[in-house]
């Protein structure tokens, strides 16, 4: 019929606009903190079991730091003088066997200069070396823990996009870590040396608290990916970066107050042996007095805290809207490590009272590392431009 439009023609009219209409209804839209269309993303991934095998593995480094605690407070660091790797897995089976473990220790500077003129027998070294060895242990057992998921994760393809690179990053930081923890040990086989080096001391347990710190971390990364698949890790907040070196110092002063026995330099809060402000005598150097005087170091790791709380004040208030568990968390690991370290003063360095204050110290990094993440998503999510129309 002339003048009427044919029903193909009608169609032909039509359907491009139904095409376009159900395209734009199932087509994502663009957003920085999702994935583009064409982006990367693992549809094999497993985040979520990711972030609870990362938990479970902070969980075991904050225990073996607790260990590591009792192992300094106990003076059993230089029981065990060889690192054997395989066969170290077993402690002293029979009677011959620590005999013989307890004279590797006899000829160590610790026993000649320390140890033997209090008369220590075979039982007293057996409660040393048990601590030793299950320190080790516990680092043995951490290992097996992260690189036997680490590889199933990774032979499944269950790892996210991205993440690879880190996961293997922290197999790298946990073996590191192992080593100076050997490294210190030998510091304290050589010459005269009665303890550790303190400075190794102090590497070999920041590097166990980065770990943990890094671990939480990634693990809160793995839960976002979770809830918002193709989103990338949280930035580090000028906030949080300057929060986290104020509280490195405090662990740091720790470190060396450990190391040092400088808990010991005195026993009444605030003051120190009667003083707002020990005696300290600079005539070897400045240097060697800041990182050696046991009056000092003390004196600094007393008042440097005060400074760190008023960081991480900061850092929970800021995630309070946001993370109201992580600001909570934070809140309550610095204020009951800090109740904690004037205990262990009080109570002239008492074992269980310094070794919660430095399980607290653990927790604290933990919980630090949870409000920076925090922190960090909470400002990406603000600076994110609002979605096209």
């Amino acid at each position: 019929m002339h003048g009427s439009v044919r029903q193909t023609d009608l169609q032909g009219l039509i359907a491009p606009h139904i095409d376009a209409t159900i395209m734009a209804s199932t087509t994502p839209i663009a957003h920085p903190l999702y994935a583009a269309p064409g982006s990367r993303i693992n549809i094999n991934a497993r985040p979520l079991a990711i972030a609870r095998w990362l938990e479970i593995v902070a969980a075991i480094v904050i225990v073996i730091v607790l260990v590591g605690g009792i192992t300094r407070l106990t003076e059993s660091g230089l029981s065990i003088t060889e690192w054997q790797v395989a066969t170290g897995i077993l402690p002293p089976l029979n009677d011959v066997a620590w005999q013989a473990e307890f004279a590797k220790y006899q000829a160590t500077p610790e026993y000649r200069l320390e140890a033997s003129l209090s008369g220590m027998t075979l039982a007293d070294f057996k409660f040393i070396y048990f601590w030793e060895w299950f320190h080790r242990l516990l680092a043995r057992v951490v290992g097996l823990v992260y690189a036997l998921p680490l590889a199933w994760f990774w032979m499944k393809g269950a790892i996210p996009a991205g993440f690879k690179g880190r996961l293997t990053g922290l197999l790298a930081l946990g073996g590191l870590q192992g080593l100076f923890g050997w490294l210190m040990v030998q510091s304290g086989l050589v010459g005269d040396m009665t303890d550790v080096s303190h400075f190794r001391l102090s590497l070999h347990l920041l590097t166990a608290l980065l770990l943990l710190g890094a671990l939480v971390w990634t693990a809160r990364d793995m839960r976002r990916v979770a809830r918002e698949p193709g989103a990338g890790p949280a930035p580090l907040t000028a906030a949080a970066a300057l929060t986290a070196v104020i509280l490195f110092v405090q662990l740091l002063l720790g470190a060396w107050v450990a190391g040092l026995n400088a808990g010991h330099a005195a026993y009444d809060w605030p003051l120190m042996n009667g003083r707002a402000v020990p005696e300290v005598d600079f005539g070897a150097g400045f240097f060697w007095t800041v990182t050696h005087d046991p009056f000092l170091l003390h004196f600094l790791h007393r008042w440097w805290a005060w400074v760190a709380v008023g960081a991480l004040v900061y850092l929970a208030r800021r995630v309070r809207k946001t993370d109201r568990s992580a600001s909570i968390a934070l809140h309550s690991a610095f204020g009951v490590m800090v109740l904690l370290g004037i205990a262990t003063v009080l109570t002239e360095v008492e074992l269980w009272v310094a070794a919660a204050h430095q399980l607290t110290g653990a927790l604290l990094v933990g919980a630090m590392a949870w409000a920076m993440h925090s922190d960090g998503v909470a400002r990406q999510s603000t600076s994110v431009p609002p979605a096209p129309a």
